[in-house]
Formats: C-alpha cells, sequence, structure tokens
C-alpha cells in the first residue's frame, strides 16, 4: 500500500501576509515628522552626508533623472514612517532642487525629468509610422503635419433593423 504524504498544517494561511494588527506597520502609525519644513529639515541634513552626495552624483552620471530620484526617496520614507503620503509629495519638488544644487556644485551634467518639448516616446511613434508604411505599401516618406487640420465628416445615422423576438435562455417576452 502506497504511503500517505504527510502533510504539515503549520503553513501560513494564504492571504495572512496581508492581515497585520492595526499599527504594526511604520505608514500606520503616526508620522515621525508632521509638516513639510520638518521633513525639509530632516532631507537636507541627510542630504549633507558626503557618502550619500557621493552616490548621488554617481546616480545622476548614470543620467537617472531627479524626479525619478525624489519620487523613489519620498516614497521609502513613507514606507518607514517618517512622514505622510501628503508630505511626500509635497517634498518632491524640494528634493529636486537640492539635488539640483548637489550636482550643480559638484560640475555634473544630470537629467532633471522635467525637460519639455520632446516628443514623449519618439522610438515608439518612429516604429508605429515605419509600421503603417509598410502596411500601406508606401516607401518613401510621409511628411506628418500636425498643425494641420483634419476634415470632420458628420456621423452617418444607420437605420436600427426591427428587432426580431429574444431568443435565448434568458430572454424575456414582452
Amino acid at each position: 500500500m502506497k504511503q500517505l504524504d504527510n502533510t504539515t498544517f503549520d503553513r501560513p494561511i494564504p492571504g495572512m501576509s496581508m492581515t497585520h494588527e492595526l499599527g504594526a506597520r511604520p505608514w500606520q502609525t503616526p508620522p515621525t515628522y508632521a509638516t513639510v519644513e520638518e521633513a525639509a529639515d530632516y532631507y537636507i541634513e541627510r542630504m549633507a552626508n558626503p557618502d550619500f552626495k557621493d552616490q548621488l552624483i554617481d546616480i545622476m552620471e548614470m543620467k537617472v533623472p531627479l524626479t525619478t530620484l525624489a519620487n523613489t526617496i519620498q516614497l521609502g520614507s513613507v514606507m518607514e514612517g517618517i512622514h505622510t503620503v501628503d508630505v511626500g509629495m509635497l517634498m518632491i519638488p524640494i528634493l529636486v532642487e537640492t539635488m539640483m544644487l548637489i550636482g550643480d556644485n559638484a560640475d555634473v551634467d544630470y537629467v532633471t525629468g522635467m525637460e519639455g518639448g520632446k516628443t514623449a516616446r519618439p522610438a515608439m511613434i518612429d516604429r508605429i509610422v515605419s509600421d503603417l508604411k509598410t502596411e500601406s505599401g508606401d516607401s518613401e516618406e510621409m511628411p506628418i503635419q500636425q498643425d494641420e487640420a483634419m476634415p470632420t465628416e458628420e456621423p452617418m445615422k444607420e437605420e436600427m433593423p426591427m428587432e426580431e423576438e429574444p431568443k435565448g435562455l434568458m430572454a424575456r417576452r414582452a
């Protein structure tokens, strides 16, 4: 006879990691810094650390946008219970400006993430245009004119056919 597998019942219940007592997580307790001023002092003191500056300069040289860094820093602090989400969102411009100051002092060419004038995703737009050209069979360049207004046509009105008697399992008779 085949021996049954000794299954242990000492395993966590599915979803158990999602249930903790209220206040057991850092973001469920009152924040350490409740105002933007207090949180700004915390971040400026933390960013004045030479080790932080060296790591930040290395990341800036990799062309990582400062807005992404600021969002990551503030989100980590929210998860640690340093401040609330709303204070963190208000801290993002302050963090970006502070990082820009550190980058300027170190004479580093950085990307802020707020540069305008560029298309959002030029590679994707180029790929879509080339796909459209290959589908239509055009091998020559098609100029894209964004300022030209497209003529609008009035929608055609279709006459709805008379409905037949409903059919099917859930159909109702009137």
